[in-house]
């Protein structure tokens, strides 16, 4: 994205968060877009965080040989690293693929299809209603979704240790709980919001503009998506950067 992409995905926006001439209307698409991203993704986040949980403890269990350092050391690295680093980047990057993808292709097929341009005759703010209820649905359903996460991925962490025996129930569970700072939730959750942001408006901004047919919104989808995972990784950096 170069500084002229730039100034119109911040004209875009400033165009989205224009006041809403009915409230009704928007209100009904930002629970329709808290329906497709939160309880959409939800089956999704919860097997990988799973997953990731599992194979984490393992890899940890597998790292830690020496009999000097407690099995508990365990759990509190997995929560760690799921609560700062696991859960808000993996999940926001999944949630690209999958929500920005379909929020890419919806509105650029509505572009080339000139629906867009059918709004903006009838005098509606097309970027306010078709792009401010999916901000406000992803920087309210990501941080849920990501809570979802830290507490599956834990959850898998604890049965992946215990059914392998590379701990025990008593020793992950004091590890969790042992030195615990709240902080990091905190951290996370910042991260979730910025990360939802981005997950929601970048690929509203590439498929806004997208001109030609079905191939161009095609590559404005990929596109969106590619730019969506490089930002979520710089803004990772910088807010772990500013808050850690």
């Amino acid at each position: 994205m170069n500084f002229t992409n730039f100034g119109r995905y911040i004209l875009l926006l400033k165009a989205a968060f224009r006041k809403p001439e009915k409230w009704s209307i928007y209100l009904k698409a930002i629970f329709q877009q808290m329906n497709f991203i939160g309880l959409g993704s939800l089956g999704l986040i919860s097997i990988i965080s799973t997953f990731i949980g599992a194979v984490m403890t393992l890899q940890i269990a597998f790292q830690l040989v020496s009999d000097f350092i407690p099995k508990s050391i365990i759990g509190s690295v997995n929560r760690d690293s799921t609560i700062l680093e696991l859960s808000p980047t993996i999940s926001a990057i999944v949630l690209a693929g999958k929500i920005g993808s379909a929020i890419s292709s919806e509105i650029g097929t509505m572009r080339v299809t000139e629906q867009i341009d059918a709004l903006e005759i009838m005098g509606i703010n097309a970027p306010g209603y078709l792009i401010l209820p999916k901000i406000l649905a992803g920087i309210t359903m990501v941080p849920i979704l990501v809570i979802f996460s830290m507490v599956l991925s834990i959850t898998g962490g604890y049965i992946g240790g215990t059914l392998s025996g590379a701990v025990t129930a008593n020793e992950y569970i004091q590890g969790i709980t042992t030195d615990f700072n709240p902080y990091t939730i905190t951290v996370a959750l910042v991260k979730a919001f910025v990360f939802g942001f981005i997950i929601t408006s970048v690929p509203a901004y590439e498929g806004f503009y997208v001109k030609g047919g079905a191939l161009e919104v095609a590559q404005a989808s990929t596109r969106a998506v590619v730019i969506s995972c490089i930002s979520i990784l710089a803004c990772d950096y910088i807010v772990t950067q500013l808050l850690l």
